[in-house]
């Protein structure tokens, strides 16, 4: 029962909202089904399968809210969902930032699901992850990995109107291959919506080839170099600075889109010119829902255009209070790559460090939005566009926005995580010391 039709999802928030005595109502109702297996030290150590469904409900009075879920769907249960969530209401107290309901509203039909992703099975996923321990098994290295898949679905209806539904599949990827001596480490990390796209056996080929080539690391001194970002460095790096596009955020001075003195840098650019971002919810590599938990559509945005900031997200309240139409956010970001190849930008590199991923980043300063962290699982010298020698891994104080001013060049845009990414070529990177971390 956990994963509805558009039509059985419908039904039952019907169903709920007729029991509704408050002044505005909205139902919210999901549900998962999914398995996964974890691996460690080259043998499998869990494996589960979860399957829930829940539901919530708000009732508003004036301006005070009560919100109370169940898992239970018998007639009873859901009437006595309701006058709880009625009952929290009547003790709770007025929230001046209320926004009365949405009515009904238009939305696109998303590319969130995929069949063959619904269908994996325990056999699929042991399947899978047989690939990626033969080859740390047959490297004599040692393998420590996650693999997870989900079908899920959720809806919303309200007292106003509107109701919206959403189905998705996901499937992710995450394997640490170490030698036995712990000194060479190597990672990847994945995740789609097709099944199609996970190829466990090559990236756990990609990940024992880190493993093997970063032990013997070297030393070198920090300080500025020309790095080379994979695309999963690259995407822990960026997605910290996407919060910073919330508008209100930025009218009230907590972020680095904040002007001094007040107001927002909309307009300004604050990027190289060859950085472009957007958002899509219906780019195939990146299909996203089409509507956000306000209810409100969801369509394609430019954030950035050549190196300009060109909108700020505005929260429905918030745009009541500066006078503009709202505009959702999105977590789905896309960054506009090039052609290269992550060793076509290596080959274009005189001197210059590789960076396979972040780890442990923290924010240092969120006017500037300057953070620190390690590097981890592969950090290599490249010299005459060769890589030359496994480097041991440093601390860095870097800012994404002064990295995406610093962009030499950008390869092809690859999935990573909840973003769209390029491998990134960029000057001066800030390293501030060494780390014995692998």
């Amino acid at each position: 029962m956990s994963i509805l039709t558009k039509e059985e999802a419908q039904a039952i928030l019907k169903k709920v909202l007729g029991f509704s005595k408050a002044d505005e109502c909205e139902v919210n109702l999901g549900g998962t089904t999914g398995g996964n297996i974890r691996y460690a030290r080259n043998a499998v150590s869990t494996a589960g399968e979860i399957s829930n469904m829940s539901l919530s409900v708000n009732s508003t009075y004036g301006k005070k809210t009560g919100t109370a879920s169940i898992n239970e769907f018998d007639d009873a249960s859901l009437e006595k969902v309701v006058r709880r969530s009625e009952e929290l209401a009547q003790l709770s107290p007025e929230n001046p930032e209320y926004m009365t309901l949405l009515g009904g509203q238009e939305f696109e039909d998303s590319i969130t699901y995929n069949a063959a992703t619904a269908a994996m099975t325990p056999d699929t996923r042991a399947e899978m992850v047989l690939k990626s321990l033969t080859v740390a098994k047959d490297a004599k290295l040692e393998a420590a990995g996650f693999l997870e898949n989900s079908n899920g679905f959720r809806a919303v209806m309200n007292s106003k109107g509107l109701f919206a539904y959403n189905k998705s599949t996901d499937v992710s990827f995450s394997v640490t291959v170490r030698n036995q001596a712990g000194t060479g480490s190597g990672y990847v990390s994945q995740s789609f919506n097709d099944l199609s796209k996970m190829d466990t056996l090559a990236q756990s080929k990609i990940a024992a080839m880190k493993a093997n080539g970063s032990a013997g690391a070297k030393a070198i001194e920090p300080g500025k170099y020309t790095v080379i970002l994979e695309p999963l460095a690259a995407s822990d790096m960026i997605s910290n600075m996407f919060r910073g596009f919330d508008a209100r955020s930025a009218d009230e001075g907590r972020s680095f889109m904040s002007k001094k003195g007040g107001g927002t840098r909309l307009g300004e650019q604050l990027f190289s010119d060859n950085v472009t971002i957007y958002s899509d919810p219906m780019n195939t590599e990146l299909p996203s829902a089409t509507w956000n938990s306000d209810g409100l559509p969801i369509k394609k945005t430019v954030w950035v255009d050549k190196g300009v900031v060109k909108n700020l997200s505005y929260s429905r309240y918030w745009a009541k209070e500066k006078g503009v139409a709202p505009l959702p956010f999105s977590r789905s970001m896309i960054i506009e790559g090039g052609t290269q190849s992550l060793e076509e930008l290596i080959k274009s590199t005189e001197k210059g460090i590789l960076v396979t991923r972040f780890w442990y980043i923290r924010s240092v300063d969120p006017q500037t939005l300057l953070l620190t962290g390690l590097t981890r699982d592969g950090t290599f010298y490249i010299e005459n566009g060769e890589i030359k020698f496994p480097l041991k891994n440093f601390r860095f104080n870097e800012s994404p926005v002064i990295m995406l001013n610093n962009v030499e060049a950008f390869g092809k845009s690859v999935r990573s995580g909840d973003m769209l990414v390029p491998p990134m070529k960029i000057r001066d990177f800030t390293f501030t010391s060494l780390s014995d971390a692998v």
